[in-house]
């Protein structure tokens, strides 16, 4: 396993360079459901058989059936905002959760939609500014991490990427946050954690923000990489392809997941 490049990765967070983002993977030791799970859930409640209701598509658009037949994302967000919210005493324990808040990044990105991250600044006392909508742009303090929900917020029901249509609302790249996205990501590199190889959504992202910064040919995008995604176990093809995106894989130790993640944020103290 290729050793953890700290001494980038520090360099790059002490000029302000380094932005993390944030996928499920940092919170699945909080106990929250998978996607998979919360269409469990759901099909239960339209009083289908689990396995069966998903044989009928994948999961975005067996949630957007869901939505459908409800008349709104209000339903499903209700059980979401339920099931995704882990008592502070659990929050306070987490080691990543912690090492995030510790670290002082002015700008996180996340596609989370609870607002656990935020929860654990509350708790060490550290100033959040959450990031949802266009309104919130604005309103952002100077002195506070903005935590920039990239697929939405349980606070606002109309942000949330959660069904087919919404997602492929997303990947036109072409919402106020994926412009600010674009603004906040010039002269810097992405720090990718929580997310899987397999994740499409992920490999666009990438893709896009590599092809952008060939348009913008500053000294600091020749220099840094497009991105770093950390990941607990990638093959050579993976690996080839995106380096030919400019993004440097970090590999985690897959035999204890939890450990690895945490090890690894208090590595860049």
């Amino acid at each position: 396993m290729t050793p953890v490049p700290y001494d980038e990765l520090k360099l790059l967070r002490q000029e302000g360079k380094l932005i993390p983002f944030i996928g499920a993977g940092l919170s699945i030791n909080l106990g929250l459901p998978s996607f998979s799970g919360l269409i469990d859930q759901i099909a239960e409640e339209l009083g289908y058989d689990p396995k069966v209701y998903k044989l009928s598509g994948n999961n975005l658009q067996l949630a957007e059936y869901y939505v459908a037949i409800k008349g709104s994302i209000g339903p499903l967000r209700s059980i979401m905002d339920r099931d995704f919210n882990p008592s502070n005493n659990h929050i306070k324990s987490s080691v990543a959760h912690t090492a995030l808040a510790e670290l002082g990044f002015p700008l996180i990105y996340t596609t989370n939609y609870d607002d656990i991250i935020e929860r654990s600044f509350k708790l060490w006392k550290k100033p959040v500014f959450t990031v949802a909508n266009i309104d919130n742009i604005g309103m952002a303090p100077a002195n506070a991490t903005q935590v920039v929900k990239f697929h939405g917020a349980f606070s606002d029901d109309s942000s949330l990427v959660l069904t087919e249509s919404s997602y492929f609302e997303r990947l036109a790249f072409e919402s106020a946050l994926d412009i600010k996205l674009r603004a906040d990501m010039l002269g810097k590199c992405l720090l990718f954690i929580g997310y899987s190889l397999d994740d499409v959504n992920v490999r666009y992202m990438l893709y896009k923000l590599f092809k952008l910064r060939q348009l913008i040919k500053t000294d600091a995008n020749k220099r840094i990489p497009s991105a770093y995604l950390t990941t607990f176990g990638s093959n050579e093809i993976q690996k080839t392809l995106l380096a030919h995106w400019n993004v440097t894989i970090i590999e985690l130790d897959p035999a204890d997941k939890k450990t690895s993640i945490e090890n690894f944020l208090k590595g860049l103290q």
